[in-house]
């Protein structure tokens, strides 16, 4: 059967099991727009800024696997490109559909909107090729071999594509052969079996000279659904694991395996002085960043850590390249004997109980451990990265719950489009929470108009610090007014943006957050807390991100 353009190309999204598409209308994207609604199969996620669209489809892919973003040429797409990035840098693959001028316009020698008022009508497309694995400008004659490509290189890479469609030929019929194959099989390549067994050789070769050894997870294991299986090889080697911060929830933290989180020297002493000694140390995925070796106060010997990573392995000073991370630990869970590690498995350390009278200021040391107590099995938890994120990584998960965080791009007003987006892709059986900062909030807040809009009831805890206390705290007080932010009634927000049904409530002592959890519990409605600080919060968390965790017992 014939088809548009705009026609195959979300016919092919659908086959991938993209049904929600986020973004904003445009002109040069009206074609898109108008083909998306009218297809049963997809339901448009309109948000309230392309910037908040591409943090939502970010928080949409880390549950759903893959997303869809819909934005119009220039203005749209470059509102969206920061969000693209953070996806890019940490695997997640969206879709981009980019609505461009039409291609009538490319030779006429004309000036168009959303232009630089050049004769380039390909500069936007040019400038984000470094945030996308791969590009096209899609036509009548290539729409077919070049959406192909970019669906193959996507589910290989597992990072953004950018997919440009010139109004005009939105709606034309597609020329190209339409015999060409859809399984993408060129792209995601095969493994050599000969390959796999060798390297898996290799591995457990070390691991069974090894007296001591560690797993390290990480966020390739959620991206790549490898769930069961990294957690099939933690059954079956008896091996124990400890948490990164980017990579925290990765594997069950009430897994008896589980030891802890490693934050370079920050931290539990037990956990990192364990690691640091182990003869080896599998790390399935995890990245190096400053942030996961606790600022590069890590002392890790890399010539006894083996790195399987997404498309290769790294053993001592040899490299395997073109070997999947997927069939890797399979055979490894198939190959790796059970043993014993000779080291008594580590207590876990967490955040201990709230330590706070009911009229007692809301103080560091009542606020997360409080938080720890509040979350449940299966908890969706999203976390902007200031002043929430590092005391939370010591938080023990309840079994299943899930932590998300945006670590390595690090967008301040990240969190809440990602939580809609979340909470989107979530099933009723999970609750969303999501942890934030004033100052992080006030970036992206129009967003919580659009949970009731689709019946979502995420929980929001707002910590009113009077500004980005994560800045003053690292940039000291030369630049202190600087981090300032307008005074909002932040409980009041909801309400405004059609909230009306939600419990919301602003808490300024230790009994008043205990009593809005504990109404939490029960109400069947989404619901927004303001938690005011004062000073003396700012003290201490100054002191925390100086020194060490202290909160540890």
């Amino acid at each position: 059967m014939k088809q548009t353009l705009i026609e195959y190309v979300i016919s092919r999204l659908n086959l991938l099991g993209i049904t929600n598409i986020f973004g904003v209308p445009g002109d040069y994207s009206f074609p898109i727009n108008g083909a998306i609604c009218e297809d049963k199969r997809f339901r448009w996620i309109g948000t309230c800024n392309e910037l908040n669209a591409s943090y939502a489809a970010g928080g949409y892919a880390r549950i759903k696997g893959l997303a869809a973003l819909c934005t119009t040429q220039g203005v749209g797409e470059l509102s969206a490109i920061n969000g693209i990035a953070g996806a890019y840098s940490e695997y997640l693959p969206i879709f981009h559909l980019v609505g461009m001028q039409p291609s009538t316009t490319w030779k006429s020698h004309v000036y168009m909107h959303h232009t630089l008022g050049t004769e380039e009508h390909d500069v936007f497309f040019k400038m984000s090729k470094y945030v996308y694995c791969a590009q096209a400008i899609l036509t009548p004659e290539n729409c077919i071999s070049e959406m192909e490509r970019l669906i193959g290189a996507a589910l290989y890479n597992w990072r953004p594509v950018y997919i440009g469609i010139p109004k005009d030929y939105a709606s034309s019929m597609i020329q190209e052969n339409v015999s060409i194959t859809k399984n993408n099989t060129m792209y995601i390549k095969s493994d050599s079996s000969s390959a796999v067994r060798a390297v898996v050789t290799a591995i457990v070769e070390v691991v069974q000279k090894a007296k001591t050894v560690c797993i390290l997870p990480g966020i390739l294991i959620s991206r790549l659904g490898l769930y069961d299986t990294a957690l099939a090889l933690l059954n079956r080697s008896g091996l124990v694991f400890a948490s990164t911060p980017m990579d925290k929830g990765v594997l069950d933290e009430m897994h008896p395996s589980y030891i802890g989180m490693y934050f370079g020297h920050y931290g539990d002493p037990e956990v990192y002085s364990f690691v640091e000694s182990c003869n080896c140390i599998l790390n399935l995925g995890v990245m190096m960043t400053e942030i996961n070796t606790g600022r590069f106060t890590s002392k890790l010997d890399f010539s006894k850590v083996i790195d399987i990573m997404h498309h290769h392995v790294r053993i001592g000073s040899s490299i395997f390249q073109g070997v999947e991370m997927k069939y890797v630990l399979q055979e490894l869970a198939k190959h790796l004997s059970p043993r014993c590690t000779n080291v008594k498995t580590l207590d876990v350390r967490d955040l201990g109980l709230p330590k706070g009278s009911p009229d007692d200021p809301i103080k560091v040391e009542y606020l997360y451990p409080r938080l720890a107590q509040f979350f449940k099995p299966a908890d969706t938890i999203i976390v902007d990265v200031g002043t929430s994120f590092l005391p939370l990584i010591y938080a023990r998960l309840p079994a299943r719950a899930t932590f998300h965080n945006s670590s390595l791009w690090a967008s301040i007003g990240w969190a809440t489009p990602a939580a809609f987006g979340a909470s989107l892709a979530n099933s009723e059986q999970r609750r969303t929470i999501l942890i934030t900062g004033d100052g992080a909030h006030q970036m992206s807040v129009q967003e919580i108009s659009q949970f009731p809009s689709h019946r979502l009831k995420p929980i929001i805890f707002v910590l009113n610090n009077g500004g980005y206390l994560i800045e003053r705290i690292i940039g000291g007080s030369k630049i202190d007014t600087c981090n300032d932010v307008a005074s909002w009634d932040y409980h009041e927000l909801p309400k405004a943006f059609g909230c009306s049904d939600w419990f919301t409530a602003k808490v300024t002592t230790c009994g008043e957050l205990d009593q809005a959890m504990r109404i939490i519990e029960r109400c069947e409605t989404g619901a927004y807390i303001e938690i005011v600080t004062g000073r003396e919060f700012a003290a201490f968390m100054s002191e925390f991100y100086r020194l060490s965790i202290q909160m540890l017992h």
